[in-house]
């Protein structure tokens, strides 16, 4: 028996191309579990493995996919047997392994986590990794002291995945949102999900020669890092936190220590790859309580894996808004 996959091959030349086509269970790589699989997503990195691959794919052909969420089919491994709810986010699993842009998927037991109570998979897979990541982020900024009523809560790139789910999710928790984008159109967007102010991109994205200014923000999610991140580092509240997810502005970080020194501040980096079961187990969970299920349906773009490459582009040009829920069986 076939079944469909998204499979990105690489020529002679380096040239990559992408397209479905039909493969078997035994073209899959090794591993304990055997999904079907319902839903991906597509995240920045899928982006890049679609189309350049960005250093991440290792081996071609190669199925991208780093998110999915589906039903076990068949399991050596006592944890899972068939029938069960499962998703996978992290791992590598979509770069150096193949991922979730196929009916079927196999990996190792270690990398997956029960689909939680209320949450089905097409709403795990609007949640993904760009979610899980957001939820990680308002996860570490609460064990650092972050409660609703210390002040406004900045949110840059909100209009992207992460920071749409972070904005909604802050909001439903009662967090005062102040969300940063660069897109003027999405301001309605965010407001629907639940933040209370918009802050220009260009507002706050003027570099500043001086290493503090009025202390603003009770805590932050930042997604683009570079001079954003540098300038939001001296906004915050004394004894604030602010934790960095992406760096869609740049990995450079043109700070001086003065904002930790003076101010108690702290900067809380993110992994959402490599995080250990019990915190993605706790961090999941979360998700289910705290994420308004109509706030995500309203964040949700759907697509096929014939679609794949085009969404792969716009990601990549920052011209996805939301989340995009991959069904791979239609």
């Amino acid at each position: 028996m076939t079944f469909n996959a998204f499979m990105v091959r690489k020529d002679g030349e380096g040239k990559t191309s992408a397209q479905v086509e039909q493969i078997s269970v035994d073209d899959l790589p090794e591993g304990e579990v055997l999904v079907m699989v319902a839903y991906s997503t597509v995240n920045y990195k899928d982006g890049l493995c679609i189309g350049p691959g960005g250093g991440l794919v290792r081996n071609y052909p190669h199925v991208p996919g780093i998110d999915f969420a589906g039903t076990v089919e068949a399991s050596t491994d006592p944890r899972y047997k068939s029938g069960d709810k499962v998703l996978l986010t992290g791992w590598r699993v979509g770069e150096a392994h193949w991922g979730g842009y196929a009916q079927k998927a196999r990996v190792k037991a270690d990398w997956l986590v029960p689909l939680p109570e209320g949450l089905d998979a097409r709403q795990a897979m609007a949640v993904g990794t760009a979610g899980f990541t957001a939820m990680l982020a308002v996860m570490a900024l609460e064990d650092h002291g972050l409660k609703p009523g210390n002040g406004p809560v900045l949110v840059t790139g909100a209009a992207g995945g992460v920071g749409s789910v972070a904005t909604a999710i802050l909001a439903n928790r009662g967090y005062e949102v102040a969300a940063v984008t660069g897109r003027p159109e999405a301001a309605d967007y965010l407001r629907a999900l639940g933040a209370s102010q918009i802050v220009a991109r260009e507002d706050i994205n003027e570099t500043t020669k001086r290493p503090l200014e009025s202390e603003t923000w009770a805590g932050c999610i930042d997604a683009v890092g570079g001079e954003m991140l540098a300038r939001v580092l001296g906004q915050m509240k004394y004894g604030a936190s602010v934790a960095a997810v992406g760096l869609a502005g740049g990995m450079g970080l043109p700070a001086t220590v003065i904002p930790f020194l003076l101010r108690g501040v702290n900067l809380l980096g993110i992994d959402s790859v490599m995080q250990p079961y019990d915190n993605r187990v706790r961090a999941w969970a979360r998700i289910a309580a705290d994420l308004p299920m109509d706030k995500l349906e309203a964040m949700v773009q759907p697509a096929t894996l014939g679609d794949l490459p085009a969404l792969g582009r716009a990601i990549l040009k920052g011209q996805v808004k939301g989340r995009v829920v991959v069904d791979v069986n239609s």
